[in-house]
């Protein structure tokens, strides 16, 4: 949440399609402070194609140095900012996933590349992650993807029963 919230209109490039994270807004001993990732390293993320019309929507006429999202109040957009505007508590519960943190949102954002195939090393790049152990944390098995290994070995198996 805070590296969006360190966004502005020139972070996002177009032509690549891709968004530049290079600087968060974090709790300072003076309030919020504008500072680099946690890394210290930008990184570029692809803006998946359901995101493009929101993205075009809020960068529309906008000059470069706008921060691309505020509050509702022209603040920095912070995650109580986030938990409040979303009734994030009655959401997740009315959803029937009591307990989820918007953090696991992460983690779901990584198994997905991963399960589409995405290098892990990509994967990698696209959180930040300096190691790619860490990045192996994110990811999940989920119940699709463990129907598919399922297909996939039943499938080798009786390809297998004809060879032998």
């Amino acid at each position: 949440m805070s590296e969006v919230a360190g966004l502005v209109v020139s972070d996002i490039d177009w032509d690549n399609r891709l968004v530049t994270i290079a600087r968060q807004h974090f709790p300072g001993s003076g309030g919020l402070c504008l500072k680099p990732t946690k890394s210290r390293h930008a990184r570029r993320v692809p803006i998946l194609k359901p995101l493009e019309p929101v993205l075009r929507r809020i960068t529309e006429d906008r000059e470069l140095d706008q921060p691309l999202l505020r509050g509702p109040r022209a603040g920095v957009l912070t995650t109580g900012t986030l938990s409040r505007a979303t009734d994030w508590t009655n959401l997740v519960q009315r959803l029937g996933h009591p307990g989820l943190r918007r953090h696991d949102l992460r983690h779901a954002g990584a198994t997905w590349f991963a399960n589409a195939g995405v290098p892990l090393h990509i994967v990698r790049d696209i959180l930040g992650h300096a190691s790619i152990e860490t990045t192996k944390g994110y990811l999940h098995a989920d119940t699709t993807e463990l129907t598919r290994a399922a297909e996939r070995t039943s499938q080798h198996l009786r390809w297998s029963s004809y060879t032998t």
